[in-house]
């Protein structure tokens, strides 16, 4: 049985959450990646499977290459990457197509809460500078003190 390599920076390598010197994402290299340009062989070769993995894979819910107008599949970089985790969790971890597919289903949940999140943290900032300049937040516990706290004012 091989040693298990560290996962948490396996996984991060995954999220493509690319950002720019500022800060902000890079929605320049995030276009790039999104490009699908790659036909099924060359995707596959890049990836090192076989064409018919692929096709598999996209049978399972598993990838969702474009389409061209004559019904060719052409496959992104973040396509490729995905292939490629699939691969890992599969090949190296174990992990079950079924499994696949709940860690990708679960990994975009996780995603789109991260941005609601951040979201919801820009609205209370703004709602915070439009009230009153002197106005503050104060927390509850420093206003009353607890009997099993002995700390508090």
């Amino acid at each position: 049985m091989r040693p298990r390599r560290d996962r948490h920076v396996e996984i991060s390598a995954w999220t493509h959450e690319e950002v720019s010197v500022n800060g902000t994402p890079d929605r320049r290299d995030e276009r790039t990646e999104e490009r699908a340009v790659y036909i099924i062989s060359v995707a596959a070769e890049l990836a090192g499977v076989h064409p018919q993995t692929l096709r598999m894979y996209e049978r399972r819910g598993l990838l969702a290459p474009k389409r061209t107008s004559g019904n060719t599949r052409r496959y992104s970089e973040r396509d490729i990457a995905r292939i490629q985790m699939i691969q890992e969790l599969t090949q190296r971890d174990g992990v079950s197509l079924a499994g696949v597919k709940l860690f990708i289903e679960m990994r975009e949940q996780l995603a789109l809460m991260r941005r609601r999140t951040e979201e919801l943290e820009r609205e209370l900032l703004d709602q915070m500078r439009r009230r009153r300049a002197g106005a503050e937040i104060v927390l509850l516990r420093s206003l009353r003190a607890l009997p099993w706290d002995e700390t508090a004012p």
